[in-house]
């Protein structure tokens, strides 16, 4: 498995990293998990179907099962993300895991990826559903937008600064184009996450 940071210190076009896979990954495990929790929960609507998914797929939820498998020791790393512990960084193991699942995808099928990922799955689904996960404020956020139609919510990256091995992400929240809060994190699901949250504590939640 390779990092862009370990593609990014050879020669141009020499070596491919993940993120390519990474993007597969991300859309083939949202599609197992909607099937799994629309066939094994007929009973929970629509806006719990959302919530758990979120729980199940976000980046800490991701991290953990790479840790379960031991993904990072198998990483190609480039030198400074080496060095700044990159192997143990919740956003790369994430990313590495989304990036083993398309590769299941592809060379096997979408029964095969997600054959490997039920053991994992079917656990991390009972955890969230009581509510033992990590908490998604994103889409809590977004519920409570929701109720006003006229509302709307977006986000926007203000920065990206640092070595590529070692980035800070700022997110800005807007609520109808208005700027309402910030957020940072070592990638730019965690900085949205953190807007997120900021967002929530202004509105007293």
């Amino acid at each position: 498995m390779t990092h862009s940071s370990f593609a990014n210190e050879q020669k141009p076009n020499q070596v491919a990293c993940n993120e390519r896979l990474e993007f597969l990954g991300d859309s083939v495990l949202s599609l197992i998990v909607s099937r799994y929790l629309f066939t094994h929960y007929d009973r929970l609507p629509e806006g719990d179907l959302s919530k758990v998914r979120a729980a199940v797929v976000n980046e800490k939820s991701l991290a953990g099962f790479a840790r379960k498998l031991g993904l990072g020791t198998f990483l190609r790393m480039g030198r400074g993300e080496e060095q700044n512990q990159g192997r143990k960084r919740d956003s790369i193991l994430a990313d590495a895991f989304e990036a083993l699942i398309a590769a299941l995808y592809l060379d096997g099928d979408f029964e095969a990826a997600e054959a490997f990922l039920m053991p994992l799955l079917e656990r991390a689904v009972e955890a969230a559903i009581s509510g033992k996960r990590f908490k998604d404020y994103k889409t809590e956020l977004q519920e409570i937008v929701q109720k006003n139609k006229e509302e709307t919510l977006s986000y926007e990256l203000v920065s990206a600064d640092g070595p590529d091995h070692n980035k800070l992400f700022e997110v800005q929240i807007y609520l109808n184009s208005n700027p309402i809060a910030k957020g940072r994190g070592r990638s730019k699901k965690e900085a949205e996450q953190q807007a997120a949250r900021a967002a929530l504590e202004l509105m007293g939640q």
